[in-house]
């Protein structure tokens, strides 16, 4: 059955984002319950919730996929994202933002603002979303939304106003004050079916005339019509309407936070449905999507318009139990229906659209069209996976992929059994379908089977996932850092040649390299400064492609060589013996060459972790820190006599340090991590590793 069409201004495309444990997946419980898609409330510690529908997620209390729920709120067409916290799947919410329009942030009003707060506040800053606040969890001891609001003041954007303030404090909270209508919505309990109209309480009347006027002063300095009536006349001379123009414009520039707050559990939640319809993008605030001619190059406009040719991006894959294969995607431009072909610009080839559902988390509705600004799922693509994009026939358009980090975590991993082993080739393989940060690879000169992730927990998961989904017994080996070599000389020669004669034609291939440093992060360079035919064009690419093999496994621990520029300058060649696998291997032969004469170094990932403690055992804390070969980079305090410790420590020296520390703490400190760099390892730390490699 399908439902009816919503017009696209009715269209909100909302991201659920948060620390872990802030509230995110109650919350989306709240607004479905509200909605009508649910008829109570599931709670995340009771294994009940719509979005965490994997055993894994219900079992931790915690989200791991990004699941999308569509459901309506007083005619508008809602499609949630409600995203992980953990650290370890924050690639769940970057490719969430990459199609988002929205955002909700939730923050526990015990806690205010989390270090995983701040990470997720600055993807979406680089993806430029609008979002409004949401400080969960006011209503409970030690719940403060003054606080809170402070905390977002002082460690994510000083322009962050309130647009309701709670009535009451801890547990006495019953409602919220709105500060552009200037009335008060409370309840009894609240769990209560609707919220009581009335008016502001008399004591909170100093309070709110100051908080709206802040307001109202801050949003219309982005509405120049408004800030000129407002300049004239004041607040008190502007229509309600007008203020919500003003808010609203503000909202939209993505550096202006209107804040609300309460329980998510409750009837409040009614209120963040309603801000989200008022003040948060629809596909047509968002206006085009560019992207390029996949031959030629050329920047295209996509406009958001049914009449536009179709552009969708596939933002996510899932393997589902009961369909197979489901590709979520967001439509930019144009229309799709069931039945028809696109092209995958991404890949070339052309895929049948067969099903096409909407999900209300792990429940789906068939579909017949989806059109621009909308976010659906379709069954059953053969060569589609995340950050492909589909698109018309005739009209093809290649949008902006989305760039994953690489996983500095690597374990070994083989079958129990001999039956086990083409099981689990089929499971990696679909595992790595869904999920762009975990790789699969064969040491070739071992035989292993390595996998990487971005972080113990993460490949815990990955795992448990292949054991239960799809019934494969494995034994893993112990964690390996996944470390990279590179060069610290600029401009090293090096010449590279493979003669061989053995009677008929023989080989040659001969080139010179110049290899210098590339800026960290930037990868691999190839320049091609041959002069006058020395090295004929057509082997310029097998030189090329020799390099990027002879980096896969660097001079010094079989690491890959990251970060260099390899000039091609010079060579020769030989009229009859010259290939392009001869000049292939030369390429290979300079590249390593060069690397053992430009000073070569091994890198380690370095972890950016935060830890939470309680005061007493801060000392112990920062101990174990440095002698983790960690730099200490701040300590700050927060409310009720806890420490925020943040230092950067390598990852080889971090595992299992998650149950060390809760044993060390008695259970009452808690940390997180995240890659944040790559760094020289220390001669004495190198020398173990190159050893312990060379055995």
């Amino acid at each position: 059955m399908a439902t009816k069409k919503t017009a696209m201004d009715k269209i909100r495309n909302l991201g659920i984002i948060a620390h872990i444990d802030a509230g995110k997946t109650t919350t989306t419980e709240g607004i479905l319950y509200r909605t009508g898609l649910n008829h109570k409330i599931g709670a995340v510690h009771e294994g009940e919730t719509t979005t965490d529908w994997m055993e894994q997620e219900r079992e931790r209390g915690i989200t791991i996929v990004a699941a999308s729920v569509t459901c309506f709120w007083k005619g508008h067409q809602i499609n949630i994202i409600d995203t992980p916290g953990h650290i370890d799947f924050t690639v769940e919410v970057e490719r969430s933002l990459r199609v988002l329009d929205g955002a909700c942030v939730v923050f526990d009003g015990k806690m205010g603002v989390e270090s995983q707060s701040e990470t997720v506040w600055r993807q979406a800053d680089k993806y430029g979303v609008p979002r409004i606040c949401f400080i969960n969890k006011i209503n409970q001891t030690g719940g403060d939304f003054y606080k809170s609001l402070e905390s977002i003041h002082n460690r994510l954007n000083k322009r962050a106003f309130p647009i309701h303030l709670p009535i009451g404090f801890e547990q006495a909270i019953n409602g919220v004050v709105d500060l552009v209508e200037m009335k008060a919505y409370t309840y009894k309990d609240f769990t209560d079916k609707e919220l009581i109209e009335g008016d502001i309480p008399e004591d909170m009347m100093d309070q709110v005339k100051r908080a709206r006027s802040l307001l109202i002063e801050n949003a219309v300095a982005e509405d120049e019509t408004i800030l000129e009536k407002y300049f004239e006349v004041g607040e008190e001379g502007l229509t309600t309407e007008e203020i919500k123009k003003a808010i609203r414009t503000a909202v939209l520039t993505g550096k202006f936070f209107i804040v609300t707050g309460g329980d998510g559990r409750g009837v409040i939640v009614e209120r963040v449905l309603d801000l989200v319809n008022e003040y948060l993008p629809s596909p047509l605030d968002v206006g085009s999507t560019w992207g390029t001619h996949p031959k030629t190059g050329d920047e295209i406009e996509r406009k958001p318009d049914e009449a536009e040719p179709f552009a969708s991006l596939a933002f996510k894959i899932t393997a589902d139990p009961f369909v197979g294969k489901l590709a979520y995607f967001r439509v930019y431009s144009g229309k799709i229906t069931a039945g028809s072909y696109v092209l995958n610009s991404s890949t070339g080839e052309k895929e049948r659209i067969g099903r096409i559902v909407r999900l209300q988390a792990d429940k789906r509705e068939d579909v017949t069209e989806v059109g621009a600004g909308d976010i659906a799922a379709i069954v059953g693509l053969k060569g589609t996976t995340t950050g492909h994009t589909l698109c018309d026939l005739d009209k093809p358009i290649v949008l902006e992929s989305i760039t994953f980090p690489e996983p500095p975590v690597a374990i070994a991993i083989e079958p129990k059994t001999k039956s086990d082993q083409d099981k689990m080739s089929i499971a990696l393989q679909r595992l790595a379908e869904e999920d762009p940060t975990f790789r699969v690879k064969v040491d070739e000169e071992t035989g292993q089977t390595i996998i990487a992730g971005m972080g113990e927990l993460h490949l815990e998961i990955l795992v448990d996932r292949m054991k239960r989904e799809f019934k494969v017994e494995a034994n893993i080996g112990q964690p390996q850092v996944a470390y990279r070599e590179t060069i610290r000389k600029d401009g090293v020669e090096a010449e590279g040649k493979f003669v061989r004669q053995s009677g008929g034609r023989g080989q040659y291939g001969h080139v010179w390299l110049r290899l210098s440093q590339n800026e960290p992060g930037k990868g691999y360079e190839f320049i091609n400064s041959i002069k006058g035919g020395v090295v004929p064009s057509e082997y310029i690419k097998p030189v090329d492609e020799g390099i990027k093999e002879a980096m896969a496994n660097g001079v010094l621990a079989g690491y890959p060589v990251v970060d260099i520029k390899a000039e091609l300058y010079d060579g020769s060649y030989h009229d009859v013996d010259s290939n392009e696998m001869a000049f292939k291997i030369a390429g290979s032969l300079g590249l390593q060459a060069g690397v053992k004469a430009a000073n070569p170094v091994l890198m380690e990932p370095v972890m950016k972790v935060v830890v939470v403690t309680p005061e007493q055992f801060m000392g112990d804390v920062i101990g174990d820190l440095n002698a983790k070969r960690g730099r200490i980079e701040s300590m700050e305090d927060l409310p009720g006599g806890v420490k925020e410790i943040t230092a950067f420590v390598p990852l080889g020296e971090m595992f299992g340090y998650t149950t060390n520390l809760r044993s060390s703490t008695q259970g009452r400190a808690s940390s997180s991590m995240e890659l944040d760099h790559y760094a020289d390892v220390p001669n004495h730390v190198a020398e173990a590793i190159i050893a312990k490699n060379a055995k």
